[in-house]
C-alpha cells in the first residue's frame, strides 16, 4: 500500500500516519522527521536544511525531491509506505509521479484529514506548550496554515481529480479517527 498522508498542521497527520503504518505493516516517512534527524545528528542534508528553516523558510522543493526518491528506494519501502508533509505543492506532485514511475510502482490512494481553524491553532499551542517548540508562535501558525491553503490545497485538487483522495474529519477520538481512515480506503481500494 502506496499512501499519502495531508492536512493542515496540527489535524493529526503523524499519529494517523503511525497508526496507519502498523495496521498495513508498512513505514511511515515523513520529511519532517528527516529534516530535524538530521539537523539534530549536524549532518551535511541537516546544514543544508538549517539555512533554510532558521530562516523561516521552507526547505527547497529540489532537495526535498531527492531525500523523497532516496528514501522511496530504500529496502523497507519496497512494500509500500505512508508519505507525510510530502507533496506540498503541485510541482512535487509532479516530481513524485516522476519518483514513482521510476520506481516502478503508483499510489493508492491520498488520506486528507481536515479541521476547523480554531480546533487547530488550539491544538499548536497546546503542542508548542508541551513541546516547548519556538517555531509553533500563534503568527507562525497562521502563516504556516496560509501556506497549507495557498500551495496545498491545490494538490489535494489533483488526487481529487484523478479519483485517489479520502476525506476524513481529524477531530474526535484518535482511535475512531483511525478506524474510518481504514473503513474508507477499504471502500475505496476494495
Amino acid at each position: 500500500m502506496r499512501l499519502l498522508i495531508m492536512g493542515p498542521q496540527g489535524v493529526g497527520k503523524g499519529t494517523q500516519a503511525k497508526l496507519l503504518a502498523e495496521h498495513y505493516g508498512i513505514p511511515t516517512i515523513s520529511t519532517g522527521d528527516i529534516f530535524r534527524a538530521n539537523i539534530k545528528n549536524k549532518t551535511e542534508l541537516g546544514k543544508k536544511v538549517l539555512e533554510y528553516t532558521s530562516q523561516g523558510f521552507l526547505v527547497p522543493d529540489e532537495l526535498t525531491n531527492e531525500i523523497v526518491r532516496d528514501r522511496l528506494a530504500q529496502d523497507d519501502a519496497k512494500n509500500g509506505w505512508i508519505l507525510d508533509g510530502y507533496p506540498r505543492n503541485v510541482a512535487q506532485v509532479s516530481a513524485l509521479d516522476e519518483i514513482l514511475e521510476g520506481l516502478g510502482g503508483q499510489l493508492d490512494a491520498v488520506v486528507a484529514l481536515t479541521a476547523p481553524t480554531n480546533v487547530l491553532l488550539e491544538r499548536m499551542a497546546k503542542r508548542a506548550k508541551e513541546e516547548g517548540r519556538a517555531d509553533d508562535t500563534p503568527e507562525a501558525i497562521q502563516n504556516r496554515l496560509n501556506t497549507y491553503d495557498k500551495e496545498t490545497t491545490p494538490v489535494l485538487d489533483i488526487y481529487q481529480q484523478r479519483g485517489k483522495l479520502v476525506t476524513v474529519n481529524g477531530v474526535g477520538e484518535i482511535d475512531a479517527i483511525s478506524e474510518e481512515i481504514v473503513k474508507a480506503l477499504d471502500a475505496k481500494l476494495g
